[in-house]
């Protein structure tokens, strides 16, 4: 069993993909907060829900997924159950040091960054363990969240930059399909074509990248005949500063 503290947008999202990917919902068990979040996301997935974090005894993985106002309050009352459970947040800046900190030296602790795909199982998920979570430990939180999409281990202090890459893109990969959403309106297209198309170029692409033996720059290469319409629109975009307006949208969220 697994239980998890906040179902809001990201702890909500998780636990969407896991019971729509095949993840038993007997065996979720979700702390319910004040709002009707989780009670209106229990009626729509059936998972189990309780009013209190000591009530959290069952589960052997516990995913904490609060904003980081409320970690420490939270970490302090998961405390009394927390012996020999396998602890993982999302919460930004919950370091390994903190959770250890308020769950004590031998707590088995890891830190992750989904982002929103991971509630249609296909997210990707960033994370760091403490050093005493044995690979068996690490097998099964990979496990659970493999129902969500791609996981991957990186050392603490890529942590935060794969989050940035991977959590706030799918907002910056919006925007650019409703750019070109607008550029097929500009030129005919009714809305609905124009986003079908986009968002089909966008899951076309991605899945062709991830897939292909050749590399993006490869992949772009392809389609950019020489003196044709394509390498036009990609001079376009470089005139424009595409390429470095995406390295300053990291930069900002990076807070640099």
């Amino acid at each position: 069993m697994i239980g998890f503290i906040g179902a809001g947008n990201i702890g909500g999202a998780v636990i969407t993909g896991l019971v729509r990917n095949g993840f038993d919902n007997d065996q979720i068990v979700v702390k319910g907060g004040k709002s009707n979040t989780t009670k209106d996301l229990q009626s729509q997935l059936g998972f189990k829900m309780v009013p209190k974090i000591k009530q959290l005894t069952d589960p052997e993985v516990i995913f904490i997924a609060v904003g980081e106002t409320a970690l420490d309050s939270v970490l302090s009352e998961l405390s009394a159950v927390s012996e020999g459970k396998l602890i993982v947040t999302f919460t930004g800046g919950a370091t390994i040091p903190r959770l250890k900190k308020k769950l004590g030296s031998d707590a088995k602790v890891a830190t992750a960054i989904p982002n929103t795909p991971v509630k249609v199982g296909a997210g990707f998920t960033g994370i760091t363990y403490s050093e005493n979570f044995e690979p068996a430990d690490k097998k099964k939180v990979a496990s659970i969240l493999g129902y969500t999409g791609q996981i991957v281990e990186v050392p603490s202090e890529q942590l935060g930059i794969l989050g940035t890459v991977a959590g706030c893109s799918p907002a910056f990969l919006d925007l650019f399909i409703e750019a070109l959403s607008d550029a097929g309106v500009k030129h005919g297209l009714n809305r609905k074509l124009a986003y079908d198309a986009a968002i089909g170029m966008a899951i076309g692409a991605s899945k062709l990248a991830k897939q292909s033996d050749l590399s993006v720059p490869e992949l772009k290469d392809e389609v950019t005949s020489p003196g044709g319409s394509t390498i036009r629109g990609v001079t376009a975009l470089e005139e424009n500063g595409f390429r470095n307006a995406v390295i300053k949208a990291v930069d900002a969220a990076e807070g640099e």
